[in-house]
């Protein structure tokens, strides 16, 4: 472990902190999540003010089919529907790829009942200055997010990207009779989004990019992976066997890109796997996720101090390395452009 952490000193201490930027793409994740509770108008608006070249909204959808921002169709997580006697009887229990999930869930609920609900911080122990917001924004529609890329297009003079992710399609559209791919190009048709905007889709499953590149009208389309899993909707590939030579060139047919965790992308010692390579080689681009400024979670040799919320720049270093691994794209919880660190 000692030598892993002077090697990743030795190669930060040669390596410029602005490295992160130029060509690299800032995806907020969730919008400015270390400064606002995630997936709100606010913390989307924060980020398009810190210099996000896209924004990303986890979408799931309402029992009347309205699109909407969540990072789980579980609500009691990020909103106060646990505190509201009017919803207690909604409480149910559903298997969710493959796990046991008890709580609200967003099919359950029309967009007029969640206009009545506000949301809350994910994780105060860490972000407890998130949580002076809790109670103050609602739940945003795709509609909504995209009204306000727009607004703030027009007030910076600067095009701003969307980059969302369908969560658990396949388990709502066996489940539920929900289709994400269906509702999703149907808002992109009406709110006049095409394929020459600024957008990425993407997701942990494979079948609804499939049908997405199968139906056009020809958005980017980026497959998710992760370490030491698979996606829900093929129960016998692993996503170690996607992102070798051979799996990435199957990728290459549907998808543009892969969004990979940093674990897949850099080793412990900060040099870089093979992935970037690879997925060069088989025509993916590569955008990493997530940087955290935390302490929490970053590689010890980047934390700064004990305390596991404490913030330094050790996101920003991070993101210097995956910019020198060649990466296109990084998501990130907190601003990168524009921050100074030693």
């Amino acid at each position: 472990m000692r030598r892993s952490v002077t090697i990743l000193a030795a190669l930060l201490a040669a390596m410029p902190v602005a490295a992160q930027e130029g060509e690299m793409l800032i995806i907020a994740h969730r919008g400015a999540s270390t400064e606002r509770p995630e997936h709100t108008l606010a913390a989307y608006e924060r980020a398009i003010d810190e210099g996000a070249d896209y924004i990303e909204p986890d979408l799931v959808a309402t029992r009347d089919l309205v699109l909407i921002a969540r990072h789980e169709n579980e609500l009691s997580g990020t909103t106060d529907v646990a505190s509201r006697p009017e919803f207690a009887e909604r409480r149910r229990e559903k298997t969710i790829d493959g796990t046991r999930v008890s709580g609200w869930f967003a099919e359950d609920f029309t967009l007029a009942e969640l206009r009545s609900l506000r949301t809350r911080e994910r994780i105060p122990g860490l972000r407890p200055a998130n949580a002076r917001f809790d109670g103050l924004y609602q739940v945003p529609t795709l509609a909504e997010i995209v009204a306000l890329l727009r607004a703030k297009e027009a007030e910076s003079g600067r095009r701003i990207g969307l980059y969302p992710e369908l969560k658990h399609p396949t388990f709502l559209l066996q489940n539920e009779g929900i289709d994400l791919v269906d509702l999703l190009l149907r808002d992109l048709r009406q709110l006049g989004i095409t394929p020459e905007d600024p957008v990425f889709i993407q997701s942990f499953e494979v079948g609804p990019l499939q049908r997405l590149k199968a139906r056009g009208p020809g958005f980017r389309l980026v497959q998710l992976v992760a370490p030491g899993e698979g996606p829900a909707d093929e129960p016998g590939m692993r996503y170690a066997e996607m992102v070798s030579p051979t799996g990435l060139a199957e990728v290459a047919k549907y998808a543009d890109a892969i969004g990979a965790h940093i674990a897949m992308i850099l080793k412990p010692d900060g040099r870089p796997t093979d992935l970037v390579r690879d997925a060069r080689a088989a025509g993916l681009a590569v955008h990493a996720w997530t940087l955290r400024p935390e302490n929490e979670f970053l590689p010890a040799a980047l934390r700064s101090g004990d305390d596991p919320r404490a913030k330094g720049c050790g996101d920003v270093k991070l993101a210097a390395l995956l910019k020198a691994a060649g990466v296109a794209g990084v998501f990130s919880d907190g601003p990168l452009k524009g921050r100074s660190c030693p």
